[in-house]
């Protein structure tokens, strides 16, 4: 993949970050204290959406009589910790954003997560000094696989869409990036792995690893 783009600009969860395995173990938690069980076909339901499209979805679906603002704030105690000092960048990744960095090459982080999550693992990993422009979902309340939230961060980094490269994990994402007239490389992560396929095929770039672009830099 030629560092022929402007602007790269980043999924979070699975992504740029190892954080996935914390949000099934919080579905069941979450909905084992509202004495739901919990459905292996969930994730994909949700796969995408917004933090706030997801409250919404568990309080229509499950009838959570908590209010929307109450369901978001109970998921960030139960995960906040866990961002702190449990979630890691993946391999390569603070390399690959120090690289694109040294060529001009500005980065922005689109998440469907919470901000308070996002600035929590940001600060903790030292991410944050490596990204210039972090928009979450929730600012236009349409999760992905809408452009909005690409299209945002393309602006705010002053980048055409059409010079932006997208990095995903999962197929909303990388549908998202494609809807805002980017190009997309997706991004393994063991929660996709049953999609893989599908994953790369839609993908106009994959890799396994962010030490997989470092190599082909210095070829």
């Amino acid at each position: 993949m030629k560092n022929d783009f402007c602007a790269a600009i980043f999924d979070l969860d699975g992504t740029l970050v190892d954080s996935m395995w914390i949000w099934k173990d919080i579905d069941i938690n979450y909905l084992s204290a509202h004495g739901i069980p919990y459905d292996e076909t969930l994730q994909s339901k949700i796969d995408g959406l917004s933090f706030h499209e997801t409250a919404v979805y568990f309080k229509e679906n499950f009838g959570i009589e908590e209010t929307i603002e109450e369901i978001q704030a109970e998921w960030n105690t139960m995960a906040i910790e866990d961002y702190r000092k449990k979630v890691f960048p993946k391999d390569g990744a603070i390399q690959y954003l120090k690289l694109l960095r040294s060529k001009g090459i500005r980065t922005g982080i689109a998440t469907s997560n919470s901000m308070e999550l996002l600035s929590a693992v940001l600060e903790a990993t030292g991410l944050d000094r490596y990204i210039d422009s972090i928009h979450t979902a929730c600012e236009i309340k349409k999760g992905k696989p809408a452009p909005d939230i690409y299209l945002l961060v393309a602006e705010d980094l002053g980048v055409a869409p059409a010079d932006c490269m997208v990095f995903e994990d999962i197929i909303p994402g990388i549908q998202s990036g494609h809807n805002a007239g980017m190009r997309v490389c997706s991004v393994y992560d063991v929660n996709s792995a049953d999609r893989m396929d599908e994953i790369i095929a839609m993908s106009d770039y994959h890799i396994h690893s962010f030490t997989e672009l470092l190599e082909e830099d210095k070829e």
